[in-house]
């Protein structure tokens, strides 16, 4: 949603309000007074969809039960923070952050992952190098291919885009929420050794083909 600079005149006190009510809020007068005429107007922000989705994510990897979602209103991004079953109990943090407009690409997922052990950095690296080769295997039978990766230190980074152009929050929610469930589940299994490269390609095939719409 293009945005332009107009010239208001409004009272000392209406601003006064504004400028409380946007600190409460964690926006900025701007933002604040667009959000409010959108929906007077009964229109909707980019920023007011992004929210929604966020929201909807939150309920949906409730059942799940291994994430413990975060995110503060009014922001552009969410975590999720996981425990591995591994000594000392590391974390891993998703962090999903949402454009408010994009073409080729709506926003991006990071992996993040803090640990002084070689060893399990090791092993998530060679995770994370199979998850790009399966994804890169499937993705483009299901009209994806234009993903970016970037693999770093502790950190995986990888862009969200999608073929469909219409859909609803509700719709991305249940996509990203899925998509990191599957993530979490299968990065765990194979630093267990529960799953082989296999097993994760097969269930991999097995989520991707449920999925009404795919990122």
């Amino acid at each position: 949603m293009k945005k332009t600079l107009y010239s208001l005149m409004l009272s000392d006190d209406v601003v006064r309000e504004v400028d409380l009510l946007a600190h409460k809020r964690g926006t900025n007068r701007s933002n604040l007074i667009n959000q409010i005429l959108a929906e007077y107007l009964g229109m909707t922000t980019p920023q007011r969809r992004i929210n929604d989705v966020f929201q909807a994510i939150e309920e949906a990897v409730a059942p799940y039960g291994q994430l413990v979602p975060f995110f503060t209103p009014n922001d552009l991004t969410m975590s999720l923070k996981s425990s591995l079953e591994y000594k000392y109990r590391p974390t891993v943090k998703y962090v999903v952050e949402l454009y408010e407009s994009g073409k080729e690409s709506i926003g991006e997922l990071s992996v993040i992952f803090r640990t002084q052990s070689a060893a399990l950095i090791s092993d998530m690296t060679d995770f994370f190098r199979l998850w790009h080769d399966i994804e890169q295997k499937y993705l483009p039978h299901y009209g994806i291919s234009n993903i970016e990766y970037a693999l770093y230190y502790n950190k995986l980074c990888r862009s969200i885009s999608i073929p469909q152009k219409n859909f609803s929050a509700q719709e991305l929610a249940d996509a990203l929420s899925g998509y990191i469930e599957i993530f979490d589940k299968t990065m765990k299994g194979y630093l267990s050794g529960k799953y082989s490269a296999a097993d994760i390609e097969h269930l991999y095939a097995e989520y991707i083909s449920r999925q009404n719409l795919i990122i």
